[in-house]
C-alpha cells in the first residue's frame, strides 16, 4: 500500500503543471530572437547608409561572450519568494535578476549569466554607469527589516564562489544595490553579513583600525570616491557607506571611527 502511494505521489509530481510554463515560453522566444541577432553579420545589423561597405564580409576568428565583472546583491523588499518570481515574470514591471534565493535556500536561476538583467536601474560605481551590462544581479527574499536566514547565506556563498571562479570576478566587485544607487536604494540593508562575505573573498573589508591615525589631509569625500561611491549627493554616499561597512543607518555624518574605516578601506581600493 505504501509503495503504491509513493508511486502515485511521484507520478502526480511529474505531471503537475509548471505555473510558469507560459512565461518560460516567452523566455525561450526572446532568447531565440537574441541568438538570431548574434548570427547576423555586423554590418547587416547596423545598416550604415552613408558608409562604404566592402564587397564581402570578413569576420574575426577571435571572440567569445562578454563576461560579467560585477555581482550586485539585493534584497527583494517583497513578502515572499513567490511574489518576487511573479514580479520578475510580468513584462510590465521591467525588473529582473539573474538569481533569486528563497528563505529556505532554494536558488532560482532566472536568466543566463551572459544576458543583461534589469536589476541595477539608474546607478553608478566609479566611472561605470551602465552596471546592468557588466553585472550579475542576485535577489535575496527579504523585506529589508529582518536578518537573512542561514540557508540563504549558505546558498549565496556557494553561488558566489562559483561565479567568482567561473568569471574571474575581482574581490572588490561584490557590492550592494545601495552602494551603486545611494540616493534610491538601501538594499541589502544593515542586516546583511558583508564581513562574512569579505572573509570568504567576496568584497573588501577593513583591517583592525585600533591605533590607526588618519592624516590631517585625509578627505573622506575623496575616499568615498576612491572606493567607488557616487558622491554627487555626499550625504547619500555617506549613508550607503555606513550601511555597508558600519551597519549603521542612524547617523548621517562621518565620525572619527568612520574616518579610520574609510582611510583603511581607501588604501585597499587604490
Amino acid at each position: 500500500m505504501r509503495k503504491a502511494l509513493l508511486i502515485f505521489a511521484l507520478v502526480a509530481a511529474a505531471c503537475s503543471p509548471n505555473p510558469y510554463s507560459a512565461t518560460n515560453k516567452l523566455y525561450k522566444k526572446k532568447s531565440k530572437s537574441l541568438s538570431k541577432q548574434l548570427r547576423q553579420y555586423p554590418l547587416q545589423e547596423l545598416q550604415l547608409d552613408s558608409v562604404k561597405e566592402p564587397d564581402y564580409f570578413v569576420g574575426t576568428t577571435n571572440f567569445s561572450f562578454r563576461k560579467p565583472n560585477f555581482v550586485i546583491i539585493h534584497h527583494t523588499a517583497q513578502d515572499s519568494c513567490a511574489q518576487t518570481l511573479r514580479t520578475f515574470t510580468l513584462e510590465r514591471t521591467k525588473v529582473s535578476a539573474h538569481y533569486v534565493i528563497c528563505k529556505d535556500g532554494t536558488l532560482h536561476h532566472m536568466l543566463n549569466d551572459y544576458l543583461r538583467a534589469f536589476h541595477g536601474g539608474v546607478s553608478k560605481w566609479g566611472n561605470l554607469t551602465d552596471i546592468n551590462s557588466s553585472s550579475i544581479g542576485i535577489e535575496i527574499d527579504n523585506n529589508g527589516f529582518v536578518p537573512f536566514t542561514d540557508p540563504q547565506i549558505t546558498t549565496l556563498l556557494v553561488l558566489l564562489d562559483t561565479l567568482k571562479k567561473k568569471y574571474d570576478i575581482p574581490t572588490a566587485n561584490f557590492i550592494g544595490h545601495a552602494d551603486i544607487a545611494p540616493t534610491r536604494k538601501n538594499d541589502p540593508n544593515v542586516f546583511f553579513p558583508w564581513k562574512l562575505l569579505a572573509d570568504r573573498g567576496f568584497g573588501l573589508w577593513y583591517d583592525d583600525t585600533t591605533g590607526l591615525a588618519t592624516p590631517e589631509s585625509f578627505n573622506h569625500i575623496q575616499a568615498l570616491r576612491i572606493i567607488g561611491y557616487d558622491v554627487r549627493d555626499s550625504t547619500a554616499a555617506i549613508r550607503a557607506f555606513k550601511r555597508h561597512f558600519v551597519q549603521d543607518t542612524v547617523t548621517r555624518k562621518i565620525n572619527d571611527v568612520d574616518r579610520k574605516i574609510l582611510y583603511a578601506l581607501s588604501k585597499k581600493y587604490m
